[in-house]
C-alpha cells in the first residue's frame, strides 16, 4: 500500500523535506530505484548512486543536500540502521492466510486462542496451548503440551517438541527445531574424552572394554522468553532435568546450535553458525559472533562480545571483547597476530647472522 513521505517520516520519528505528500509503494537501493520507490541513501557512499536510479524521494544522511541530489522529497535519518528497522516494518508484506486451514490436524484437547491462523498440514498435539493473535504457517509440528504465547509467528517446517514453552511475540523462522534431545551420552567406564579432560591429554587413549554410548534422556524442555527470534534451521536442545532457557529479547541467527541446559540471558545476539555447548551460562546483552563457539559448563559474563570464529574455552568476565582460538582479549589477540605476521621476517634476519 502506498504511503506518503510525510507519514513515513512521522512513523520513523524523522524529518521530511520537500514534496512530503509524495506517495511511495516500496523501498529500493538508490541505483535500482524507480519513481514510486523510496531510495535508501543513508550514507554519503550511496549519494552518487541516486543519479543512476529514478527515485523522486529518498532517506538520506544528516547534512545531505537532497535537492542537489535531484530529489523532490527527502527524509533525514540520524541513525540509519534504526530507521531501516522502522521502515522495513512499515513496508513489509502482511503475513499470508487467515483462520484455521481445514487441512490442519488439531487435537480436540488443544486450546486455541482468538484470532489465530494455522496453516495446512500443521499438527497441534494434545493439551497444547496457542495464544491469541498467533500466526502458524504450513507444516508445523507442535507436540503435546507445548505452550505458545500471544502474538507469535511460527514459520513453515518448525518443530516444537514436548516441554517447549514460548513467551509472547516469539518469531521462529522456517525449520527451526526447538526441544530436540540434547547430545548427552555416557559409557559404563570413563571414556577417553573424560580421561583426556582430567589429564589434559597426557598419555595415550585406550580401547574400552565396552564402548557403548548410553543415552541420557532430555526431560527438561525449553523455555523461550518474550520477543525472542530464532533463525532458520537453528536448534535449541531440551534440558536434561531443568529447561534450557533463552532470555527475553534475544535474537538467534540461522544455523545456530544451543545445547542442553544452556541459559542465554536477555537481549543477546547469537550469529550464524555459532554454537553454545551444554550447561553453559551466557549473560545479558552478549554478542556471539558468527562461527564462534563456547565450550560446555562455562560462564560468559554480561555485555561480552565474542568476535567471529572465536572459541571460548574458559570463563569470560563481564564486559570483555574476545577474539581468537582460544579466545583472549581483543587487544591481546591483535598483538599476537601482529607478532605472528612479523615472525618470518624476524627468522630471516636471524638466519643471516
Amino acid at each position: 500500500m502506498a504511503q506518503s513521505v510525510k507519514d513515513i517520516a512521522a512513523a520513523l520519528g524523522a524529518e521530511a523535506f520537500g514534496a512530503v505528500d509524495l506517495l511511495v509503494d516500496g523501498a529500493s537501493e538508490p541505483a535500482a530505484a524507480g519513481p514510486g520507490h523510496l531510495a535508501l541513501a543513508m550514507t554519503p557512499t550511496y549519494g552518487d548512486a541516486l543519479a543512476q536510479g529514478r527515485a523522486r524521494a529518498a532517506v538520506v544522511w544528516p547534512g545531505a543536500d537532497w535537492q542537489a541530489l535531484g530529489l523532490e522529497a527527502a527524509i533525514i535519518a540520524p541513525r540509519a540502521r534504526l530507521a531501516m528497522a522502522g521502515l522495513t516494518q512499515m513496508l513489509d508484506h502482511p503475513l499470508p492466510g487467515e483462520g484455521i486451514s481445514p487441512h490442519a490436524a488439531i487435537d480436540p484437547t488443544a486450546q486455541i486462542g482468538k484470532n489465530v491462523t494455522i496453516g495446512a498440514f500443521t499438527v497441534v498435539g494434545p493439551d497444547a496451548e496457542v495464544g491469541d493473535n498467533t500466526w502458524i504457517a504450513d507444516q508445523v509440528s507442535i507436540a503435546a503440551g507445548v505452550q505458545l504465547g500471544a502474538g507469535c509467528q511460527i514459520h513453515a517446517g518448525v518443530r516444537l517438541r514436548r516441554g517447549t514453552r514460548l513467551g509472547r511475540r516469539v518469531i521462529l523462522q522456517p525449520n527451526a527445531a526447538i526441544g530436540g534431545d540434547g547430545f548427552s551420552f555416557v559409557t559404563a567406564e570413563p571414556s577417553n574424552v573424560e580421561l583426556a579432560r582430567e589429564t589434559l591429554g597426557e598419555g595415550e587413549t585406550t580401547i574400552p572394554d565396552d564402548p557403548t554410548w548410553h543415552r541420557i534422556h532430555s526431560l527438561g524442555g525449553v523455555e523461550i522468553g518474550d520477543d525472542v527470534e530464532v533463525g532458520a534451521n537453528s536448534c535449541v536442545d531440551a534440558g536434561t532435568i531443568r529447561a534450557t532457557c533463552i532470555g527475553p529479547g534475544t535474537k538467534i541467527d540461522s544455523l545456530v546450535q544451543v545445547g542442553h541446559n544452556v541459559i542465554v540471558g536477555e537481549h543477546c545476539l547469537l550469529c550464524a553458525q555459532a554454537g553454545v555447548a551444554g550447561s553453559t551460562v551466557i549473560g545479558d546483552r552478549v554478542v556471539v559472533g558468527g562461527k564462534a563457539g563456547v565450550a560446555d559448563n562455562l560462564i560468559v559474563g554480561d555485555d561480552v562480545v565474542l568476535g567471529g570464529g572465536s572459541i571460548v574455552l574458559s570463563n569470560v568476565p563481564k564486559g570483555r571483547v574476545m577474539m581468537g582460538y582460544p579466545a583472549t582479549k581483543m587487544q591481546t589477540h591483535i598483538e599476537g597476530y601482529k607478532a605472528l605476521r612479523r615472525l618470518p621476517r624476524i627468522l630471516r634476519g636471524l638466519a643471516k647472522r
